[in-house]
């Protein structure tokens, strides 16, 4: 191969990367593991369409991700091969105002409206097993 191929197939290589590497990379998963198998159950998709895991990325694509209940609608601004801290991570995508909104609305839907038992912590006291034997014995 010429020299020039050689660059030119270098650079071209920095101008895409593996979708499930991007997501970790970004820090929507924690591993690259999760990152597989959310591609793999059709919580990420890339300009609407579900992919593969080895699928490519590339700058301007959109992806549509779901990740620990949150729905996110991003456009790819940066590739970078390594997990760096959460400030440059964000750098790596641009959140639509779509999304955002709607993510606004969703975290105000959880905290005025919690999920019952949120709010219980640990094991029940003695008073409280007792009231629930209690109360399952009267049936």
């Amino acid at each position: 191969m010429p020299p020039s191929d050689l660059t030119s197939d270098r650079h071209s290589a920095a101008e895409r990367m593996r979708i499930d590497k991007w997501l970790w990379a970004a820090r929507f998963f924690k591993t690259r593991s999760l990152a597989n198998q959310a591609i793999e159950g059709g919580h990420v998709k890339l300009n609407g369409q579900t992919v593969k895991p080895a699928r490519e990325l590339r700058i301007g694509d959109s992806l549509d991700i779901v990740a620990g209940g949150a729905q996110w609608t991003v456009i790819v601004r940066g590739l970078n091969e390594q997990r760096r801290p959460a400030v440059e991570a964000q750098q790596l995508y641009e959140e639509t105002p779509e999304s955002s909104t709607r993510r606004a609305a969703e975290k105000e839907e959880r905290r005025l409206a919690p999920v019952p038992g949120s709010d219980l912590h640990g094991r029940p006291t003695k008073k409280a097993r007792r009231q629930m034997r209690g109360f399952n014995e009267g049936f």
